[in-house]
């Protein structure tokens, strides 16, 4: 069952909200003012997160608050990726993180960090472990546990043009696409979490996930519920096999992607056209896989 919803992934960087249409984010403002609201309304004591920041950018918290999108905000969330792509080193998590914690009094959570292995399966097993060592105090999910498929794209702007920074993207996981371990699922430990997403009625990634979490004693699971799927054919029984198959696990759900149709541009990085279809979409995941279920009244049961 879900146990935490987070708003969004990535606001802050364009290959997931397009700040060129919303450049002050007064739209994706309101879509968290009013998407937090409506889930509070369903489950008040359900910890709410903020799409993970990428880069780690103090002002674009501040503009939010500000504009009092935070204030149904439990948890600021971090991505990192220090081995890759980001221009400082992997020292420089605790006093990030002590930062924002420090000026917005929130927890933090690292709801993505990994290595790629895209050059060598040794140093992404080495990653792991200065991450371990390093992050062992903090609430983390790694990205992540099966690689990308070759035959799909990564979520970026440029994509191919992006050179080898783009084609790290396919080699984050402790596993290939294929199932078979790399060198540094021997050095996950399960006190960190997984992130994971799913592309749409992959069912085979799923259960092989799951067989996964379960052989590394995962607890915490990160994943995606994509608001652009959800106007797919077929999305509701999607949905359904996706939750109940984490159902073992405490989830993370991000609910993100304008469909395109519904976008100021049809593009699921777009600022939807109309907030208020978000808000129903959160409302419905919250009431559909967020809330415990109810117990049938027994007249009569024995006490």
């Amino acid at each position: 069952m879900i146990t935490s919803i987070k708003i969004w992934n990535e606001p802050n960087n364009l290959s997931h909200w397009d700040f060129l249409i919303d450049p002050g984010w007064s739209i994706f403002a309101t879509l968290v003012r009013d998407s937090t609201a409506t889930i509070r309304e369903i489950r008040p004591d359900l910890p709410l997160v903020l799409g993970g920041l990428s880069p780690i950018d103090h002002r674009f918290v501040e503009r939010l608050r500000e504009q009092g999108a935070l204030e149904n905000i439990d948890v600021l969330a971090v991505h990192g990726f220090p081995f890759d792509w980001n221009l400082w080193p992997i020292e420089e998590w605790p006093d990030r993180i002590a930062r924002l914690r420090e000026e917005f009094g929130r927890p933090v959570w690292i709801t993505e960090t990994g290595v790629s292995s895209f050059a060598n399966e040794d140093v992404a097993a080495w990653g792991l472990r200065e991450s371990r060592k390093i992050l062992a105090d903090e609430k983390v999910f790694w990205y992540t546990l099966l690689d990308l498929a070759p035959e799909r794209e990564a979520t970026t702007r440029h994509r191919q043009a992006e050179g080898s920074s783009y084609w790290r993207h396919f080699h984050f996981g402790l596993l290939r696409h294929d199932g078979t371990a790399k060198k540094s699922v021997t050095d996950f430990p399960p006190e960190f979490g997984l992130c994971q997403w799913f592309h749409f009625q992959d069912e085979r990634s799923l259960e092989l996930a799951v067989r996964w979490f379960e052989r590394l004693g995962v607890r915490e699971v990160r994943t995606g519920l994509s608001w652009a799927e959800s106007h797919i054919p077929g999305a509701d029984a999607w949905f359904d096999t996706l939750m109940s198959a984490l159902e073992p696990f405490e989830v993370c759900a991000t609910l993100c992607f304008t469909p395109p149709s519904r976008g100021i541009r049809e593009h699921h990085t777009s600022p939807p056209l109309d907030v208020g279809e978000f808000t129903l979409f959160a409302r419905q995941m919250a009431e559909r896989y967020a809330t415990p279920p109810v117990l049938p009244h027994l007249d009569g049961a024995q006490k």
